[in-house]
C-alpha cells in the first residue's frame, strides 16, 4: 500500500484495520473500570497528551518473584449455595437480574442474521421464577473484595512476566486463571480477581508482549559505524539490525504463550487450574487444556477469537514458513515494518483507542477511563511497537482452534461456554458453532454484552463461574447455574432477569442450551 503525500493516514489504514478486525484480533481491546462506580457516564475521548502513572514495569530482572499489594476498592456479597439461589429475596447492595435462559442440546450451525436463534429447531421460551444473585461491593457497608497482589516472575533471562493474584488464603479452593485478550492484560480481570477471590484462588497473566510483560532492554538495537549498539528513539525498540542472544528464540505466537502459561502454573500455582480466556486468550486456554490436559481441571470461553495469525507454522508447513522465517521475531524486515508503523501510529492513539472500546462495548454508558489509561501505558513502553508488529505477523498455531477443541474432548476436558451476543468480531454462531462440536458443554449467551462480558456484565459471569466450578467440584451434585433441577434439563425454559445496582437498572438475557444429555451433567 502506498501512502500519497497529504492523504489522510486514516483512510488508507481502514482496509487494514477492519482485516484485523476480522481476524479476530481485538487491537487495544478492553479492560477494568473501576468496577464499583455507577455506569451512567457517557462515552468521551481523552486528552492524547494524558498525564500517565509512574511506570510499573520491572527496571532489571531478578529470579523469582516481586510482588506488591493493591488496595481492594470493591468485590461481591458470598454467593449462597447453588440450591439456594432461586429462592433469595433482594438483599441491600444485591443485584437483581431478570432475564431469558434457553436450554436445549444445539444441533446445527446458524447460518445467517445471529439476531434471533429461537428460530433453531426445538427451543421453545418457558418463563420461570426471577432469580436475584449478589453484585459487586463498593465499600459502603464495610465489605470489600479481595485484596490484589501484583507480580513479577522472571521466567526466562530478560523476559519478566507480569501477572495479578488475589484469594490464596482459600487454601482448600481451587485455582482459577484468567487469560487476557490481545492489547490487555490482568488488569481487564480486576472485577474477577477482587470477587471470586474472596472464596477461590484467582491468577491473571500478561502474556509476554502484552500489558507489564514487555521486554526491560532492547532486543533489536540499532547500531552505529564503530558497530556500538545505540540508544536511538525510545520507541525504536526492537526495530534495529540484528537480534540480541537472548531474543533469537523470541517468536510471538500462540505455541509461545503455551509454553509460558505452561511453565507458569508449574512453577507459580503448582496445581492443575480451571482456565478461563477471552477473545485471543481463549484460544490459549484451549490450546494449553488440548497439549496439557493433566494440568487444567476446566475450560471457559469468553467469546474466543477461533482463529489467530495467517502465516505458516514452521513445524506444520515447514516448506512454506521458510518464506517468512521472520515471522513474529525480531527485527521485521524493512518493507513490513513501515506498514506497522502506520497501523501502530493510528490505534496507539488515545482517540482510537476510545473507538475501538466503543465498538466491543455494548453498553455505552460504562466509563472507560480507567480502561484507556492503563492501555496508553502499555503503548508508551519502548518495546511495544515492535511487540505489536511481530504480533501481528506471527505463525499460526501448531493445532488450530477446531484440532485443539477436538483433542479436549478427547481427552475429557469440561468446557463451558460464555458468550457476549453483541459481539461486533466474534459473533453469536461462533460460539454456537462449538457448541455443536461439544454437546456437552453448557453454553450461555448474553445479552446486551458485547466482546468482554467479563467486563461489562461482571456479577452475570461471576455467578456462572462459580456455579460451574462448584458443578464440577462436586462431580455433578451441585446442579449447572440456572439448571437446579433434573426437569429443566430436559425443557427449555425461559426467565427474564433484571438486576438493580443503586439507582441504575439494567436488563440482561441469558439463552442456555443445556449439556447434551447423553454426556451427563
Amino acid at each position: 500500500m502506498l501512502l500519497r503525500q497529504g492523504e489522510p493516514i486514516q483512510s488508507n489504514l481502514t482496509p487494514i484495520i477492519k482485516g484485523i478486525q476480522l481476524l479476530g484480533m481485538e487491537i487495544l481491546s478492553c479492560g477494568s473500570p473501576p468496577c464499583c462506580q455507577v455506569v451512567d457516564l457517557k462515552w468521551k475521548s481523552v486528552e492524547k497528551t494524558s498525564n500517565s502513572r509512574q511506570s510499573r514495569f520491572p527496571a532489571v530482572g531478578n529470579r523469582g518473584f516481586l510482588c506488591e499489594n493493591t488496595m481492594p476498592r470493591c468485590g461481591s456479597k458470598r454467593f449462597y449455595n447453588m440450591g439456594e439461589f432461586c429462592s433469595l429475596n433482594a438483599l441491600e447492595g444485591s443485584t437483581r437480574i431478570n432475564c431469558k435462559v434457553y436450554s436445549e442440546s444445539y444441533d446445527g450451525y446458524v447460518i445467517g442474521s445471529e439476531e434471533d436463534v429461537t428460530g433453531v429447531s426445538g427451543i421453545k421460551e418457558e418463563h420461570g421464577s426471577n432469580v436475584v444473585i449478589q453484585g459487586l461491593l463498593d465499600g459502603s457497608n464495610g465489605e470489600s473484595g479481595a485484596s490484589v497482589s501484583s507480580c513479577f516472575w522472571e521466567w526466562k533471562p530478560k523476559l519478566n512476566v507480569h501477572y495479578d493474584k488475589a484469594g490464596c488464603e482459600n487454601v482448600d479452593s481451587p485455582h482459577v486463571l484468567f487469560l487476557p485478550g490481545f492489547g490487555v492484560g490482568s488488569f481487564h480481570y480486576q472485577k474477577q480477581l477482587k470477587d471470586l477471590g474472596r472464596d477461590t484462588r484467582v491468577w491473571a497473566l500478561d502474556f509476554l508482549g502484552q500489558g507489564l510483560s514487555l521486554p526491560f532492554e532492547d532486543p533489536a538495537p540499532h547500531y552505529n559505524k564503530e558497530g556500538v549498539a545505540s540508544n536511538g528513539k525510545a520507541s525504536s525498540w526492537g526495530f534495529g539490525d540484528e537480534t540480541e542472544p537472548w531474543a533469537t528464540k523470541l517468536v510471538y505466537s500462540i505455541d509461545l504463550w503455551h509454553d509460558q502459561v505452561q511453565c507458569f502454573i508449574q512453577e507459580v500455582i503448582g496445581e492443575p487450574v480451571y482456565v478461563v480466556g477471552n477473545s485471543l486468550g481463549g484460544y490459549v486456554a484451549l490450546y494449553f487444556a488440548a497439549r496439557n490436559p493433566h494440568l487444567v481441571k476446566g475450560v471457559t470461553l469468553l467469546n474466543a477469537t477461533p482463529f489467530w495469525g495467517f502465516l505458516p507454522n514452521p513445524v506444520k508447513n515447514p516448506v512454506l514458513a521458510r518464506i517468512f522465517p521472520w515471522a513474529g521475531t525480531f527485527p521485521l524486515p524493512a518493507s513490513v515494518r513501515r506498514l506497522t508503523e502506520l497501523v501502530w501510529e493510528k490505534i496507539s492513539d488515545p482517540e482510537s483507542i476510545v473507538e475501538v472500546l466503543n465498538q466491543v462495548y455494548a453498553d455505552h454508558s460504562t466509563n472507560v477511563d480507567t480502561v484507556v489509561s492503563r492501555i496508553i501505558e502499555t503503548t508508551r513502553h519502548p518495546a511495544a511497537a515492535a511487540a505489536f508488529a511481530s504480533i501481528m505477523f506471527a505463525p499460526q498455531a501448531e493445532l488450530s482452534f477446531s484440532e485443539a477443541l477436538s483433542r479436549c474432548r478427547k481427552n475429557n476436558v469440561p468446557i463451558c461456554l460464555m458468550y457476549g451476543k453483541e459481539d461486533p468480531w466474534v459473533k453469536p454462531l461462533w460460539g454456537l458453532k462449538v457448541k455443536r462440536e461439544v454437546p456437552e458443554a453448557p453454553y450461555y449467551q448474553i445479552s446486551p454484552a458485547g466482546h468482554c462480558p467479563h467486563d461489562e456484565v461482571p456479577e452475570v459471569i461471576n455467578f456462572l463461574l462459580r456455579g460451574w466450578i462448584r458443578n464440577l467440584e462436586s462431580q455433578g451434585s451441585v446442579s449447572l447455574p440456572l439448571l437446579d433441577d433434573q426437569d429443566s434439563m430436559k425443557h427449555s425454559n425461559a426467565r427474564e432477569l433484571e438486576f438493580t445496582i443503586e439507582s441504575s437498572r439494567k436488563s440482561v438475557m441469558i439463552r442456555f442450551w443445556a449439556p447434551d444429555s447423553r454426556f451427563g451433567t
